[in-house]
């Protein structure tokens, strides 16, 4: 029928009478007579800053906890950060608190998570800590790329590299992570057409980097993939309008007209294209034996085309020499003396003259 409870000086007792709150009890031992079991004492240690208690609700509202502990009521819109001894301790969701300041410092700071994008001079610490992740949903831009951010479907800004944070429940925020640097698209074992009916296979490269990221998430559901199609179709348009002999004559035309048409797409995806270029030409078989026949043949017409040029100012040549010979006899002697000199240098020689009267001319002659 008699009751006693002790309160030690870090408690702080809580008087309960047919389960309502009627007063707290400070440190000390109290006597209490109760036949009827009527009255519940709760003893809560100070040591723990959060009161925590199923009737939470009804102490606040009795006012009994004024002077012995602070109240933090956050609503639907509101989150709490909390820091004990000068240590970041946790972020509370919305709800009714109640924590004593007598035996630790507490610090609670209330944020309007409204604002979706979580911000904070200390944010690293915030975002770092065991449970944040529960009430927050955190992102990192990695070096090289950037975040564009969405809230709702809607675009808000474009993130350089770092880490971030989005409140949860509130919004549905999005983080799309871009690279910056240069990429290498490779348009291969494309089968086209030519004008004149040749199938080729060819191989394209094209090396780009985003220059909008707004634009490259906006304007198509994945930019490497468009851009790879428009770099295909280009490739089809340039190549199925030109005729294998021109288009072998002059590729650079060609590539400059592939590079203008990607060009065009690339500036309405937000990139901005580097370099475009044919990297292979595979001929069919057949064609390849074709083409190197009338290789072939050109090289030849050529060789026999510049042999006969030859022989032709070769007989030229001697006819004028002729001509002069013919017309200057004192040249023609001259010729004759030299065509004798070659002979004598050679050593020992013979002659042998059948026809009458030629060895007298050749007597003559000597």
């Amino acid at each position: 029928m008699i009751t006693m409870t002790k309160i030690r000086s870090y408690e702080l007792g809580l008087y309960f009478f047919e389960g309502e709150i009627q007063k707290l009890l400070p440190k000390g031992t109290h006597w209490f007579f109760d036949p009827m079991c009527k009255i519940s004492i709760v003893k809560v240690s100070q040591r723990n800053p959060w009161l925590v208690h199923e009737k939470l609700d009804l102490i606040v509202k009795s006012g009994l906890l004024e002077g012995h502990a602070e109240v933090v009521d956050l609503k639907d819109h509101q989150r709490a950060l909390v820091w004990i001894d000068g240590r970041f301790n946790g972020v509370l969701p919305p709800g009714l608190y109640a924590y004593f300041d007598g035996f630790k410092d507490v610090r609670v700071e209330v944020v309007d998570s409204r604002n979706v994008r979580f911000t904070h001079a200390d944010f690293q610490t915030i975002v770092a800590s065991n449970g944040a992740t529960r009430l927050l949903d955190v992102c990192s831009v990695e070096r090289n790329h950037v975040g564009v951010s969405f809230v709702d479907g809607e675009f808000v800004e474009t993130l350089p590299p770092g880490k971030y944070a989005w409140w949860r429940g509130i919004a549905e925020a999005k983080l799309i992570e871009i690279d910056m640097r240069e990429q290498a698209l490779d348009v291969a074992g494309q089968e086209i057409m030519t004008a004149d009916k040749v199938t080729l296979r060819m191989n394209a490269l094209v090396n780009f980097r985003i220059s909008d990221p707004k634009k490259a998430v906006m304007v198509a559901g994945g930019v490497n993939q468009t851009l790879y199609r428009e770099a295909q179709l280009a490739l089809r348009a340039v190549v199925g309008t030109s005729e294998l002999d021109s288009f072998l004559t002059d590729k650079d035309e060609v590539t400059n007209e592939f590079t203008e048409q990607v060009n065009r797409r690339a500036d309405e995806l937000g990139v901005e294209v580097i370099a475009v270029g044919v990297r292979d030409i595979i001929l069919p078989g057949d064609m390849k034996e074709l083409m190197n026949k009338v290789t072939e043949a050109k090289k030849a017409a050529e060789a026999n085309l510049i042999v006969r040029r030859e022989e032709t100012a070769a007989m030229r040549s001697q006819a004028n020499t002729a001509k002069l010979l013919a017309n200057n006899p004192t040249l023609m002697r001259l010729r004759e003396l030299e065509v004798l000199e070659k002979i004598a240098t050679t050593g020992k020689w013979n002659v042998v003259l059948g026809e009458k009267g030629l060895a007298d001319r050749v007597t003559n002659l000597l």
